[in-house]
């Protein structure tokens, strides 16, 4: 008896992955997951920070899908070579910073590789046609399978019946009967299927974690490359993003301030790397100083401080400045009023 032929599943935590390799066991394929970490899906991180997350659950859902399914997950730290997806999309970028299609491409083709050191014979994703503007077009799919090098090894089982039969359809390593033919941003078949199989939990939303497709999150990350000139960054870099408030009162500075106990106790751990202020006079946030500050700057830094702080009411506010590689120095000022903190500083 021959042993049963071998795919590498793509799984995201989402669940159309989570159907997608849940399809293949069915069929007696044997499956191993793979998820790569970018940097930008990053789950469990602020819900572990937030006081107001803290009910949401702090699991990596790629792990938990493979617990499900029980099978075993590869992770693949891809920071740096996912940087070129990031910064120079071939296909361009979303509605946001999503480079969708490119990210697809990658993804694939770096499972592609994988597979080929492993001794795997095929890749599978959970792609649905029509689900996302961007990379699940019925016109994309093949740019996707072309541009990875997986061509005909690559299965979408969630809507195969809609697409050209791959290798292990003809081959008869799959059973294309046994495959499905959705379409659209619908999730009620994908809901049936997984009811079927006997699924009660999946991750929500359905559809991953990547913070690139977030307005917030991408308007942050612009403004990060702008004021330095470059699409350049660091994992702290695109982590930082995610945490505080995000104030940008000029051009040479931003202010990054804690919002709550877990975000300072979070930042406190980038003191070495950034210029901070804290109030020392009374109850307050630390906040990061990215950029450099003159007297002038520094005087507005500290009363934006003072305006977050206990001491908002109060007359004057006393705040700690150390500077990067500098002994601290304290500087008393008058807190911000409200209407003196303009709404586009907020990033």
């Amino acid at each position: 008896m021959n042993p049963p032929r071998k795919a590498v599943a793509l799984i995201s935590g989402g669940l159309d992955s989570m159907l997608a390799a849940k399809v293949m066991l069915e069929q007696g394929i044997h499956v191993e997951g793979i998820n790569f970490f970018t940097g930008f899906c990053v789950e469990g991180h602020t819900h572990a920070i937030r006081r107001q997350d803290r009910a949401k659950p702090k699991r990596n859902n790629a792990l938990w899908v493979a617990e499900q399914l029980g099978i075993r997950l590869h992770i693949v730290d891809v920071i740096e070579p996912y940087k070129e997806v990031v910064i120079n999309p071939k296909h361009g970028y979303g509605q946001n910073l999503n480079p969708c299609l490119d990210c697809k491409g990658f993804m694939v083709g770096q499972a592609r590789t994988w597979m080929q050191e492993n001794g795997f014979d095929f890749i599978i994703t959970g792609e649905v046609i029509g689900q996302r503007p961007m990379s699940q077009r019925k016109q994309t799919m093949p740019i996707i399978a072309r541009e990875s090098g997986a061509f005909d090894r690559l299965l979408r089982p969630l809507c195969a019946k809609l697409l050209p039969a791959t290798l292990p359809e003809r081959e008869g390593w799959v059973d294309r009967e046994r495959l499905y033919d959705f379409n659209g941003r619908s999730r009620k078949p994908q809901m049936a299927l997984a009811e079927s199989f006997g699924f009660t939990e999946w991750a929500q939303p359905a559809g991953g974690c990547c913070f690139l497709t977030d307005p917030n999150y991408s308007h942050k990350l612009a403004d990060l490359w702008q004021a330095r000139g470059s699409k350049e960054y660091e994992l702290d870099d695109i982590m930082l993003l995610k945490v505080g408030r995000h104030l940008r009162p000029r051009p040479n500075f931003k202010l990054i301030v804690a919002r709550e106990d877990g975000e300072n106790n979070f930042l406190t751990g980038y003191r070495r790397q950034f210029a901070h202020l804290e109030p020392i006079s009374h109850g307050g946030p630390l906040t990061l100083v990215d950029g450099v500050l003159d007297e002038a700057d520094l005087e507005l830094a500290a009363r934006i401080v003072g305006r977050y702080s206990q001491g908002r009411e109060a007359p004057a506010v006393t705040v700690r400045y150390t500077p990067l590689g500098a002994q601290p120095r304290e500087i008393t000022v008058a807190p911000l009023p409200v209407e003196q903190l303009p709404a586009h500083w907020h990033l």
